[in-house]
């Protein structure tokens, strides 16, 4: 077993040039669809499965964790350079700016907190002995393809926005230029906060402060805003398309409020009992000032 944190990185590393040669292999070789999106999928796909594949030999499925923020900006970079003429620039190049921000981001705190192969995210064990016989159906659909679909889901604005000719609605444009950019700064700050709160917390303390005094998970409120922001550059492009633009953002949404919230908030309530006093006090999702102690309320 890899067990140091720089070798381990140097072996997902390694996993992650042998999928970006698998999916640009497909891109470059396979059978032209037709459709740039559909091409987009395949390869996305056929990548996650080689994730999938590293992830079964080394008996660890973190091998995906960084897949989330990796793959999108290529998505992006594939669609935008096989376009045809007449797509607005600006807008393609304001949408690359809020992604490659976020992606470093998001990669770059994922490095950070990457202790090495030893470890595996604690919910990927959960899910599998939940399945029972079913674990290896498990590990490739609910920890691999389904967030796959999901990130993919996100994107499908983005597809719209760097491949769809004609003049954008240039005010909204801006305004999803800005949210974009403030959620990346939000996930970044809250991230922030927490590393250094987990480095000097006495055993069972719960983050209670900065953005975790508004909201109990601000990394995932800017993570939805992140992808709403994907989805208004879609509908700046197409607003006549604008029904189903959101459908990537509302499936995140749906994601952590049903899932990925309700089983972070069971653990830490199991680990850290005072935690309750932060769920009593501190809003689940939308960022909004804390409630008073139930002690001093009038």
């Amino acid at each position: 077993m890899v067990r140091s944190k720089s070798a381990s990185l140097g072996l997902v590393g390694l996993a992650y040039v042998v999928v970006v040669a698998v999916g640009g292999a497909w891109l470059a070789w396979g059978p032209d669809t037709g459709r740039l999106w559909l091409d987009g999928l395949i390869a996305d796909v056929l990548a996650t499965l080689v994730v999938f594949g590293f992830s079964r030999v080394y008996r660890n499925s973190s091998f995906y964790d960084a897949y989330w923020s990796v793959i999108p900006p290529l998505l992006l970079a594939y669609w935008w350079s096989q376009a045809g003429p007449g797509v607005d620039q600006l807008r393609c190049w304001l949408i690359a700016t809020v992604m490659m921000l976020w992606a470093v981001r998001l990669t770059g705190n994922w490095v950070y907190a990457f202790p090495g192969l030893h470890h595996e995210d604690w919910r990927y064990p959960m899910l599998r002995e939940r399945a029972g016989r079913f674990g290896f159906l498990a590990d490739l659909v609910a920890i691999h393809l389904v967030p796959t679909f999901q990130v993919f889901l996100g994107m499908i604005p983005v597809y719209v926005a760097v491949t769809r000719p004609g003049e954008s609605v240039t005010w909204l444009v801006w305004v999803a230029f800005a949210l974009g950019t403030a959620a990346v700064a939000l996930e970044l700050v809250a991230d922030t906060q927490m590393h250094r709160f987990v480095a000097r917390r006495a055993p069972g303390q719960a983050m209670d402060s900065g953005l975790w005094s508004w909201s109990r998970h601000p990394n995932y409120f800017g993570e939805v805003s992140f992808w709403t922001a994907m989805a208004l550059f879609g509908v700046a492009a197409a607003p006549r398309d604008a029904w189903w633009m959101f459908v990537g953002a509302l499936a995140m949404l749906a994601m952590f409020l049903g899932a990925s919230i309700p089983m972070m908030e069971q653990r830490s309530l199991a680990r850290r009992p005072e935690y309750q006093d932060v769920v009593d006090r501190v809003s689940k999702f939308l960022p909004r000032p804390p409630r008073k102690p139930a002690a001093v309320r009038g």
